[in-house]
């Protein structure tokens, strides 16, 4: 079996040879800084695909300040939403768990605090917490006041629960119940927020960790700011090649769109890293961006999310540490997922990872080393829904993602095998060729491996949501508007 020692086996039957790698691997950090918790500023953006930066080869995007990022960071260019979508990917971010564990297998449920949460777990550490932008892990209404007992451990809180008008929208500020409106474009607002944030905690003598949750570039595509809109549209852009002539027409429309968004979070980067630089704190702070999911955009005739294809799964992640660490920036191909965010970043804030957290912890792999990590990711749609549910052609998947290959097997048998080194646009499906059915073979038993490391027996949506005592409609969808549906709390479907 395709299969590394998790993070707890390798402590327990290792742990005089982890001190030595961890001493090898942190160097001089673990020495002289580890009494120095880091700063923590983790920015996410919804629906960004890793596929459209300049970084990533795509020059028809304009990301100057990303592009300047990922030459400073470790960038883990095979990273993966396990779940891709919004409420799954983010209750992974905040447990450190699969989606079958924590139970939010699709949008707009309430996420229990049964779990150690990420800000939780800081905040027992002496960490300053706080949230700006989108949350979507309420399910009580996309519009409502969020209390206190329910924001999983922040402190500083400006949110709302989900929206997708980016242009003066509303939010809730501490503990206060009157809603608020953003000045303008929603992302530039909040990141003048997170920058006054990040200011008036420089000098403070405690760390902090700032999660900055932007709605764009999630459609509506074309609500972005002017300037960028207008400059797009004047431009030819090249289609991705797994795009169909037939969509030229409406794909030109939403992703020139798309980009305007993508380059208006770019500004929103370089701003962010300028105060870190401006207040003297770029020494001890550690810089994330990634994004929840990615978007089809019409790739393979697919819109939006949910769906195994590389568009849909892969997301940026870069990983900048703070300059006195001197970790050497570098591409890493190891597959970090979701749930393997939150212990990699705890670890890299020196912080004790809850018992409750399934992920793996990357941070050996950020050091150069490759301590205990897997050789395989996770992807999954459990219970298709919403614009993809089953009567739209909705498909519940279980799959693995390797360096190379990537292998989906659907309820009635497998469904897709691509080589993607070969074959990066996912154009010729493999699955069943008997040339590659020992290559599939041994996928097949990664993907076991990984549904019996989480209690997946593979069940249906339907049965998985009756299996939580979750109401739906029928498109196995919790309606946001309808308050009957409201409060639902996240239940484990793992067996």
């Amino acid at each position: 079996m395709l299969q590394n020692i998790n993070r707890r086996e390798f402590l327990k039957t290792t742990s005089m040879a982890s001190g030595a790698v961890l001493m090898a691997v942190c160097g001089s950090w673990a020495l002289s800084n580890r009494r120095q918790k880091p700063n923590l500023v983790f920015v996410f953006a919804d629906q960004w695909r890793a596929q459209d930066t300049g970084y990533a080869g795509n020059s028809d995007v304009l990301t100057p300040n990303l592009d300047k990022l990922e030459k400073e960071s470790v960038n883990f260019k095979n990273a993966v939403s396990c779940c891709p979508v919004c409420s799954p990917f983010r209750a992974s971010l905040m447990t450190g768990q699969y989606p079958l564990t924590h139970g939010l297998l699709i949008n707009d449920l309430q996420l229990s605090t049964r779990a150690v949460s990420f800000a939780h777990a800081l905040a027992g550490a002496g960490y300053d917490t706080a949230y700006i932008g989108k949350w979507h892990l309420d399910g009580s209404g996309r519009s409502d006041y969020i209390p206190p007992e329910r924001r999983q451990g922040f402190d500083y809180w400006k949110v709302l629960e989900c929206t997708h008008n980016y242009n003066h929208s509303e939010y809730y500020a501490g503990s206060s119940d009157k809603v608020r409106a953003w000045d303008g474009y929603d992302a530039y607002a909040q990141t003048d927020d997170a920058e006054k944030y990040i200011t008036s905690r420089s000098g403070s003598g405690k760390p902090f960790a700032l999660f900055l949750s932007w709605g764009p570039p999630h459609n509506p595509y074309r609500t972005g700011p002017k300037m960028w809109l207008d400059y797009y549209s004047s431009r030819d852009i090249k289609m991705r090649p797994n795009v169909s002539p037939q969509d030229y027409g409406k794909a030109k429309k939403d992703i020139t769109g798309y980009y305007a968004h993508c380059s208006a979070l770019d500004r929103c980067v370089g701003q962010l890293l300028s105060a870190i630089r401006g207040n003297g704190i770029a020494d001890n702070t550690i810089f994330v961006f990634t994004a929840d999911h990615g978007d089809m955009l019409y790739s393979h005739r697919q819109v939006r999310k949910q769906k195994p294809w590389e568009e849909s799964v892969r997301i940026p992640f870069l990983v900048k540490c703070p300059d006195s660490w001197q970790v050497r920036p570098r591409q890493s191909g190891e597959m970090i997922n979701s749930p393997d965010i939150m212990p990699t970043m705890l670890s890299l804030c020196g912080v004790d990872i809850p018992d409750t957290a399934q992920g793996t912890d990357y941070s050996g792999v950020i050091f150069g080393g490759k301590s205990n990590i897997e050789n395989s990711a996770l992807i999954m749609c459990p219970s298709p829904f919403g614009e993809w549910h089953p009567a739209r052609g909705g498909v519940a998947y279980r799959g693995v993602r390797t360096k190379r290959y990537t292998y989906v097997r659907k309820l009635d048998g497998p469904w897709l095998l691509y080589d993607n080194l070969d074959d990066p646009y996912q154009m010729n499906n493999l699955c069943g060729k008997t040339e590659y059915l020992d290559i599939q073979q041994k996928l097949e038993k990664e993907l076991e491996y990984w549904l019996k490391k989480t209690g997946d027996d593979f069940a249906s949506g339907p049965e998985l949501l009756k299996r939580c005592g979750y109401r739906v409609d029928k498109k196995l969808t919790v309606p946001f508007d309808n308050p009957d549906y409201h409060g639902q709390v996240s239940k484990p479907a793992a067996i």
